[in-house]
């Protein structure tokens, strides 16, 4: 069904062998082609996967439609990050990329990413043109032509060394290295099986892995590299005596960070004290990016370090427009997705966990440390985020509400509505909630965050009642 095919904030994704089918695969790609004709220059298109069910299968009938269509397909033959894939699209200049992955979906998942050729995903303007290309095939019959292979097999190409090559250069192994802090490093079964491990030995640095395997079902459960789903790493980490844990979801585009404690260091944190390391130690001043859903510790340390902020929607093509312009040191969402100034525009779990374990053997301090100096610099910032599944009733009396600017909240004042995406109140005390409806199941996204923790439950409280009373 075309109606099946829709690309979201990092492309279309579905269960395999429900809507996941090789006919869809064949129209989804058939119009990423048609979109990729109206496109300058050799018409090449890189095609990689992760590591997941049927990758390689799936891989190869994307590449007989690309051939069918004209275009070049350049295979990736091993599964691969998708940043790494990104840098390959800028440095072998094709006409972007296909990318057979779900990131951090259940294991029953996969999807299909396109990368337009700055590398990084594809904004909304252009996964409308491929929808409505689909469409166009599907009313005319839903025929796709195939293509074959040429006689010595498609174009092959390696992503790893360039992309190794170019982390080392925005990476400082050698300070690690010198440290003699151990590392623990989980890649969740996925794409980033053989990266961060890899250059850290290189540097000479003592390295453990966990989950350092392929397995499609992703030990039965998501490839998210959350708290509750590190305590292997965590075991590994009491074993060796490291300082800590970093981790990558399935195509090793987010990352998860376990402090020397065993402590899981949320993501907001760790895109804030990023932040702070770099205007430190690279003296890069020329701006940070982050969704609206994301912690304003990083508002307080952009007017901290006098750099600009941009606040941007939700999804992280918006930040990589800002890389590819150079107006940021740092980007980062929430979700758990960053990338840093001169790198890809695209999200990188595997650079943000080698940046985390740099800063640590810099300052020689564990990141609970850090982010306490943080708080008594710029003021403290307790995040949260909890999804709320909603009755057709309950859904229909928020969309309501959602239209209007509420002035209070359980009777808290409201000093500032952000309409950015979704709905942001920000209160008195700087502390906010945030809803966003998700557009594919009756569920509202709240995030909320408080300025302390005492007043953490009661905000939390507030922004469950303004959805459901």
């Amino acid at each position: 069904m075309a109606s099946a095919i829709k690309f979201g904030t990092s492309g279309w994704r579905a269960i395999v062998a429900d809507e996941f089918t090789v006919e869809n695969i064949r129209l989804a790609v058939a119009g990423i082609a048609e979109y990729v004709k109206t496109q300058p220059g050799p018409l090449r298109v890189l095609v990689g996967r992760d590591p997941r069910f049927l990758g390689e299968n799936f891989v190869d009938v994307a590449a007989r439609v690309l051939a069918g269509a004209g275009i070049t397909p350049v295979i990736i033959p091993d599964p691969a990050p998708t940043p790494a894939i990104a840098h390959a699209v800028r440095t072998l200049k094709t006409v972007g990329s296909i990318n057979f992955t779900a990131s951090h979906n259940p294991p029953e998942y996969n999807g299909i990413k396109y990368s337009s050729p700055d590398g990084a995903p594809a904004l909304p303007e252009v996964t409308q043109q491929i929808e409505a290309a689909v469409n166009r095939i599907v009313d005319s019959g839903g025929k796709v032509h195939m293509g074959s292979a040429p006689a010595g097999g498609f174009e092959t190409v390696d992503v790893k060394e360039s992309f190794l090559k170019r982390l080392g250069e925005l990476v400082d192994v050698n300070a690690i290295a010198k440290s003699g802090m151990k590392v623990v490093y989980d890649p969740f079964w996925g794409a980033g099986r053989g990266y961060s491990c890899r250059l850290l030995r290189q540097a000479g640095v003592s390295v453990e892995t966990v989950h350092d395997y392929r397995d499609v079902l992703f030990g039965g459960h998501a490839p998210e590299p959350d708290d509750h789903l590190l305590d292997k790493a965590r075991e590994k980490m009491r074993q060796i005596g490291a300082k800590i844990v970093i981790a990558t979801d399935g195509d090793a585009d987010r990352f998860g960070i376990v402090d020397e404690d065993g402590t899981f260091i949320q993501p907001n944190y760790v895109i804030a004290l990023l932040f702070d390391y770099l205007v430190e130690t690279r003296g890069w001043r020329n701006g940070v990016a982050k969704s609206v859903a994301t912690t304003n510790l990083v508002n307080a340390l952009a007017e901290h370090h006098n750099v600009p902020l941009y606040e941007t929607p939700v999804g992280f093509k918006y930040i990589g427009e800002l890389i590819i312009e150079d107006k940021i040191a740092i980007g980062g969402e929430e979700s758990a997705g960053l990338t840093i100034r001169g790198h890809v525009p695209e999200k990188d779990g595997i650079i943000a966990g080698l940046l985390v374990t740099e800063m640590v053997a810099v300052r020689g301090k564990s990141l609970g440390v850090q982010l306490r100096e943080l708080f008594a610099k710029v003021g403290s910032y307790y995040p949260v985020r909890e999804n709320f599944r909603l009755t057709s009733e309950v859904k229909a009396r928020f969309t309501e509400k959602l239209k209007a600017d509420p002035t209070e909240l359980s009777g808290r004042k409201v000093k500032e509505v952000v309409r950015t995406d979704g709905l942001k109140l920000i209160l008195d005390d700087g502390s906010w909630v945030c809803y966003r409806l998700s557009g594919t199941e009756p569920v509202v996204r709240a995030y909320t965050e408080a300025r302390s923790e005492k007043d953490m439950e009661s905000l939390k409280v507030a922004a469950e009642k303004f959805v459901m009373s």
